[in-house]
């Protein structure tokens, strides 16, 4: 248990922090923006004013977080280097949240694919290219310049996905909890959970539920893309440092159908100049679909994502178990 320590009283000072500076928001004339709400998402003019961008409360804390615990549970130097990684994802989300007007999907993606790139190279230099697969627990290693465009890849997937899913009160990080404890679990089995994964964790894990305090339905902050960039960047990277990144596939698959699906009809719409337009009669993200086409809550609409994404992971947590018996 003492060995454990630092770890627990680190997440502890992280969510106690979290929540004194949600409930604050110190400097935010200059560090974050107000919601300018989002064109054809439903709903979305009650958050207009809100504060937005207070993801770089939460990213600090965490980052700060593992750096500092780091220390103490076996230094790590390529951890700071990740570290820095998110928190410049985290820094891009500000820039446009503070921003008079929404950047241009070219501007994102081009700085989406900077730190996707950066953060496959440091994925292959410190943590190797191999690989398990999350149900059989059968080792893989692939050809370094496949798993760096697979890397690549699952960046970009990653922080896109979980971006457009942030648009209802407390789905994002519900759902990022989910992830995160899911593919602890299933590392744990695999015997790929190790003390820095298990800090990286519970230190998201703890700044969330600090978030998700004032962001819950009716929210008084919203995350903003400093937020959900940052944590996309940041599940992409958890994942194959735990060794499971296929079980992207599975335990964020919410991710994949709700914001996934509309960065897909989005791109496939603009490569082919709208003479492909696929799923037509569906509003995408699928949380729109449910609130506008079914009249759901945004608690019910919640509830629904989030009961969901629990169903599979724990039917994937369960086959995984029996498996490896």
């Amino acid at each position: 248990m003492t060995e454990y320590l630092p770890l627990i009283c680190g997440c502890l000072t992280a969510f106690a922090v979290t929540v004194l500076l949600m409930k604050f928001l110190p400097f935010s004339n200059t560090l974050i923006g107000h919601d300018r709400g989002r064109l054809y998402a439903e709903g979305s003019s009650v958050n207009i004013g809100k504060p937005t961008g207070v993801g770089f409360y939460f990213v600090i804390v965490f980052a700060l977080t593992v750096v500092i615990v780091n220390i103490f549970t076996g230094f790590r130097v390529s951890l700071i280097y990740a570290m820095i990684l998110i928190v410049a994802a985290m820094v891009t989300g500000v820039l446009d949240d503070r921003s008079k007007d929404a950047w241009n999907e070219y501007i994102k993606g081009a700085m989406d694919a900077v730190l996707a790139l950066f953060g496959s190279f440091i994925v292959v230099y410190f943590f190797g290219r191999d690989f398990i697969l999350g149900i059989t627990g059968n080792g893989i290693e692939l050809n370094v310049v496949v798993y760096i465009i697979l890397a690549f890849i699952l960046y970009i997937v990653s922080i896109n996905a979980v971006n457009a899913t942030d648009g209802i009160d407390g789905l994002s990080s519900t759902l990022t909890i989910l992830t995160v404890v899911t593919a602890g679990i299933v590392a744990r089995i695999n015997g790929t959970l190790d003390k820095n994964g298990l800090l990286m964790g519970a230190a998201l894990v703890a700044v969330l539920l600090a978030y998700l305090i004032f962001n819950f339905n009716p929210s008084k902050v919203l995350m903003g893309d400093a937020g959900s960039r940052a944590i996309g960047f940041f599940i992409a990277f958890y994942l194959m440092y735990l060794k499971i990144p296929f079980a992207f596939l599975v335990i964020c698959l919410p991710f994949l159908i709700d914001g996934g699906l509309s960065i897909l009809k989005i791109t496939i719409g603009r490569l082919t100049k709208r003479k492909i337009i696929i799923l037509k009669s569906i509003i995408t993200p699928i949380h729109d679909e449910l609130r506008k086409k079914h009249g759901m809550s945004v608690k019910k609409t919640w509830a629904v994502l989030v009961c969901s994404a629990l169903v599979i992971d724990i039917i994937y947590i369960v086959i995984c178990i029996i498996v490896h018996r």
